[in-house]
């Protein structure tokens, strides 16, 4: 064991305290694989990062720093929040981008470039693969969150390095109120991502009528919302019940909705107002096609960890 530089930041947030909690370990060399899953572990967050030297062909690739991330329960191959968090402590510890403004990240799924995007740091959004669900797997995660058939507007299954059935729905009300059966949604080995335009119709206030009330921190739901859509994740097959703002999934979101027209090329999403979470991503495509994901991040606890 040996002392570590740490760092836990707050992402898609520019107050602390209101996003993504993310433990950054940064320098990982000489930990195993049960060592940085042992620590993602006890940290309880929702991703843990080791910070490392790039591979041999990520640095032939323009790779600054490669980084692994961790959940309680698995290692993934790319996240969203993970991404930021990390470009951020590794740029406070000290580190020197190759070229300047721009940042080149190794992780499982190949090489992620960060730029600046109206003054954030944004990823791009790696390469995605959809399709249409398959209806009797569709008709048991909706039961298993407590939605009717008649209440959805699109669903694809969303890959991008981690694997969600992406849901779109048509109240943002009944997106908050969902209570999901967690045991359920681990059966059936799905993440899910829900989202909801933020517009309100008679259909919505009907539903919500008939849905048992839910409090919700008046901090973080506001009556005039600034942002596009809501969203909510559930990734029990991961140890997350939900996640307070998740980056990977908002950008497979953003590639199939933009795609599909659903939402325009440049617009804003919050999420984890039922957790008392005030989370913003913003998400923009540029002239190529590209998706980019951006957003804030606070730094919160900076020392050394013992591992």
């Amino acid at each position: 064991m040996k002392t570590r530089a740490f760092q836990q930041v707050d992402v898609f947030t520019d107050t602390a305290f209101l996003g993504n909690p993310l433990a950054v370990v940064l320098d990982g060399e000489g930990l195993s694989d049960a060592q940085m899953q042992a620590f993602a572990r006890w940290t309880q967050l929702s991703e843990t990062t080791f910070v490392l030297p790039p591979t041999p062909e990520g640095a032939a690739g323009g790779a600054d720093y490669r980084v692994r991330i961790f959940t309680p329960g698995a290692e993934l191959p790319f996240a969203g929040h993970p991404t930021l968090g990390t470009a951020h402590a590794w740029l406070q510890a000290g580190g020197q981008p190759r070229q300047s403004g721009q940042l080149v990240q190794e992780c499982g799924v190949g090489l992620v470039s960060l730029t600046s995007v109206d003054g954030r740091w944004a990823f791009a959004a790696p390469p995605l693969q959809r399709q249409t669900p398959a209806p009797a797997l569709l008709a048991e995660v909706l039961a298993a969150l407590g939605l009717h058939a008649d209440e959805v507007l699109a669903a694809q299954d969303l890959n991008n390095g981690p694997h969600w059935m992406g849901i779109l729905i048509d109240s943002v009300d009944s997106l908050l109120a969902l209570e999901p059966d967690h045991a359920a949604l681990k059966r059936l080995n799905t993440k899910v991502g829900v989202a909801a335009k933020r517009q309100v119709s008679a259909g919505s206030l009907i539903r919500r009528a008939n849905r048992e009330a839910r409090a919700f921190a008046p901090s973080t739901r506001m009556a005039n919302d600034p942002t596009d859509l809501e969203v909510r994740a559930f990734a029990a097959p991961v140890g997350i019940a939900e996640d307070p703002v998740t980056g990977s999934l908002n950008a497979s979101l953003a590639q199939w909705l933009m795609a599909e027209g659903h939402m325009p090329t440049r617009y804003s999403a919050r999420q984890g107002t039922v957790l008392g979470r005030a989370g913003q991503v913003f998400l923009s495509q540029d002239e190529g096609g590209q998706v980019w994901v951006g957003g804030d991040v606070v730094g919160c606890i900076q020392g050394t960890v013992t591992l």
